[in-house]
């Protein structure tokens, strides 16, 4: 094979009549070309910062990075696949995950995914920086979880977007609808000539309200459910874990920061990793999800391992 900058190897010279299986061996082995290994640096370079890392801890990584517009959803299926293709049943796994959140129900896939391949392997997922909302649902599937300074968890009460009466496409927070709800409910309740609660509790629909009670209580079963399945299968309250994580009175707003700190609160007791920011292996992580996110734009993911490196744009508007 071609040496990088070198010349190419000599011509081995077979007589046309020989066997097949000779003339197979003088064929030259493909190399790179120039522009082609130019055009892929930067991939060769997250690829073998993952391979370091790998050698470093031992355990195989998988990485899912997506960009700031870009969030989880169905079609993520087709990356993950690919980035499981290679990872043996029964593997230890380590999962870098960088996401500001998205579908419920697709990241209770996706978990689910790389959850049934560790089986009762150890599994880890890396937040370098952040995995919010669903994001932070996915992690809670994990045995415990890696975080540093610049890591960050979120919420996990739901956001729905629904249409006014105009036709404005509004952003809910669903616990926090439930609690007005109930809070001019009960207002009401003690005071019957209260007109402030009587006119806030009118612009508050009832239909939504049970919309919004079941989707609160698919997202408090879900943390519960991947908490008893992972880190807490041996112990751990995952009740009042998934319960804490959703309160919106601790949580004032959903893109509030729950760093690792927050995240080993007893009340909480997520099992949490924590490195050092100038550990070898933190600045290892530092290092390839900032070549990471450098490769996808706002509305783009990547899904990148040892084998496999997929930029694919999202299908989310």
């Amino acid at each position: 094979m071609r040496a990088e900058g070198g010349s190419p190897p000599a011509k081995r010279e077979v007589p046309a009549d020989a066997p097949q299986e000779v003339l197979e061996q003088a064929v030259l082995p493909p190399t790179k070309t120039p522009l082609y290994q130019a055009h892929n640096a930067l991939r060769y370079q997250r690829q073998a910062t993952i391979k370091l890392i790998q050698e470093n801890t031992g355990r195989q990584l998988i990485c899912y990075v997506a960009g700031n517009q870009a969030p989880v959803d169905r079609d993520d299926t087709i990356g993950l696949v690919d980035l499981l293709h290679n990872i043996r049943a029964g593997q230890d796994l380590d999962l870098l995950l960088h996401t500001g959140g998205g579908d419920i129900d697709a990241a209770e896939k996706l978990i689910t995914m790389v959850r049934t391949k560790v089986a009762n392997a150890v599994l880890r997922v890396v937040v370098p920086d952040y995995a919010k909302s669903a994001g932070t649902l996915m992690a809670l599937g994990a045995d415990l979880i890696v975080m540093s300074e610049t890591s960050e968890l979120g919420p996990i009460d739901p956001q729905i977007i629904l249409a006014d009466g105009n036709g404005n496409r509004i952003r809910h927070s669903v616990q926090s609808y439930l609690d007005a709800y109930k809070a001019h409910s009960e207002t009401l309740a003690k005071n019957p000539d209260d007109v402030t609660a009587r006119i806030m509790l009118g612009k508050l629909d009832p239909a939504t309200v049970k919309l919004f009670e079941a989707v609160r209580a698919r997202a408090l079963a879900f943390a519960e459910n991947q908490l008893r399945r992972g880190m807490f299968r041996n112990e751990g309250n995952w009740s009042q874990a998934a319960s804490q994580l959703l309160d919106t009175q601790r949580w004032q707003s959903h893109g509030q920061m729950i760093s690792w700190q927050d995240a080993q609160d007893p009340k909480i007791g997520l099992v949490v990793e924590h490195l050092e920011l100038d550990s070898e292996t933190w600045r290892n992580y530092w290092q390839l999800y900032c070549l990471q996110r450098l490769a996808v734009g706002d509305r783009q993911k990547l899904f990148e391992s040892e084998y496999a490196s997929l930029v694919i744009d999202s299908a989310a508007t």
